[in-house]
């Protein structure tokens, strides 16, 4: 039998067991894997509900504008109900967000409009405050405001709560959500507690939120709120759908540590993640000493690591973050007993090279000119060339050396320098802070692979 549309696939997502990351925890853990949605993320589930109740209530008409102000997954939601009901859609978004995600939702016809990340909620700048006001200026126009719209916990209650307690025959012990506008947690946290009070619901928040202050001291400390990297949870204001009561703990979990365990979750578990499921994890991990034996810890794997591809995918952009652990050119020069480079000027005779290289024992020599780096010699380059013509040695570097070696930046990663270095190529070169030169050979990239 064939569904009617999209939309219809939304939900009944898997519970799957999380084996190799979490092996030596005394509880058993499970991911409820919501990319399985059509729009890849759990925000499919509320999205609908949301569009559903306005329709009830007479909020939209027929032809209408869904305006809101989403980090991405939610306005994918939108946008498929509305492609399917025939709305149009206007979303604000912050620059911290992934291209990826604002190319997505243009992918479905929505109209993205990007704002400043680091500015007050009620800054007319701000992503929130953009879309409140083009709801008052578009005609027959719906604001959405998943904060405060509590059809949005709503979803959950309904759907990801009984999803939960069916698929795990009511065993569930602990509830794990990275929480944002607290529609998720709050409202699959209402149905469980309803079943089993004694379920612990464990809400990860994120350092330049203030959710975890608020939870324990009831303040809305704007002291807390500075800018962070994490996507997706995390809020710099309590939205109306968090009720606190039925969250027991709050646990906060950094930039690095939450980007480290996503990519640890796709390599170790097949699972291609997003940036709030690898906070999400890591926070269990946090709090693991908490969990007994007989423990059932359900963590919500908000959406799919598509969305990242270009940030916590991406190891450029984890390395200029200190977010990925590698050696570079950096370290393998740092753990040399001897700082100084040996260079020649291309005056200096072959003979001199040759001593040179018997002297420091090396194989390479870079070649100066005017203080510029023009040309090299390598071990095997003379060797080939004296062995044919022993006069040579009398001769000038300049009428022997090689072309210079390659510069690169003195954090490049080792497995970079290693598609560097060639058979023609046998070294490269950086400038450290100070400004002076190090050199690397194949020989230095091999030693330090291997430790």
């Amino acid at each position: 039998m064939w569904l009617n549309n999209i939309l219809e696939t939304i939900g009944n997502t898997p519970l799957i067991q999380i084996n190799k990351i979490t092996k030596g925890l005394p509880a058993t853990v499970l991911a409820k894997v919501e990319y399985f949605n059509p729009g890849n993320s759990i925000k499919d589930r509320m999205a609908l509900k949301m569009l559903e109740v306005a329709e009830q209530e007479g909020k939209i008409k027929p032809g209408g504008t869904i305006i809101e102000g989403t980090s991405g997954n939610t306005g994918m939601g939108l946008a498929l109900a509305a492609v399917v009901k025939g709305y149009k859609c206007i979303f604000t978004t912050t620059d911290k967000q992934s291209k990826e995600k604002a190319d997505i939702l243009k992918a479905v016809g929505a109209e993205v409009i990007v704002c400043p990340t680091n500015v007050e909620p009620s800054d007319p700048r701000s992503y929130y405050s953009v879309s409140k006001r083009l709801a008052t200026e578009v005609p027959n126009s719906w604001y959405v405001n998943q904060y405060d719209n509590l059809a949005n916990r709503l979803a959950h209650y309904e759907q990801t709560g009984p999803e939960i307690w069916e698929q795990t025959e009511g065993k569930i012990t602990h509830l794990v959500v990275a929480t944002g506008t607290g529609g998720t947690i709050v409202g699959t946290a209402r149905f469980l507690k309803e079943k089993n009070p004694n379920i612990q619901i464990w809400a990860i928040d994120s350092y330049g939120s203030l959710l975890k202050k608020f939870f324990e001291t009831g303040e809305e400390d704007q002291k807390e709120v500075y800018p962070y990297i994490s996507e997706g949870f995390g809020e710099d204001f309590v939205p109306a759908n968090y009720d606190m009561s039925v969250i027991d703990r709050f646990e906060k979990v950094t930039d690095k540590d939450g980007a480290v365990m996503a990519r640890r979750i796709a390599k170790e578990e097949g699972m291609f993640c997003g940036y709030s499921a690898g906070s999400c994890l890591q926070g269990v991990m946090q709090l693991k000493e908490h969990l007994k034996k007989e423990d059932v810890v359900v963590c919500i794997f908000h959406d799919h690591g598509s969305r990242y591809v270009g940030k916590i995918y991406n190891d450029e952009w984890m390395m200029e973050r200190g977010f990925l652990d590698v050696k570079t050119f950096k370290d393998i020069v740092s753990g040399r007993t001897t700082k100084r480079l040996v260079t020649i000027n291309t005056t200096d005779t072959v003979a001199t090279a040759v001593e040179l290289m018997k002297k420091y024992d090396i194989e390479h020599i870079p070649v100066m000119q005017n203080g510029e780096m023009i040309g090299a010699l390598s071990e095997t380059g003379l060797f080939m060339k004296v062995f044919g013509n022993p006069e040579i040695k009398n001769e000038t570097v300049s009428s022997v050396m090689e072309a210079a070696y390659p510069v690169v930046a003195f954090d490049t990663p080792v497995e970079r320098l290693g598609s560097l270095i060639t058979k023609e190529n046998g070294a490269v070169l950086a400038k450290d802070e100070k400004g002076d030169f190090h050199i690397v050979t194949k020989y230095d990239v091999i030693q330090s692979l291997a430790k």
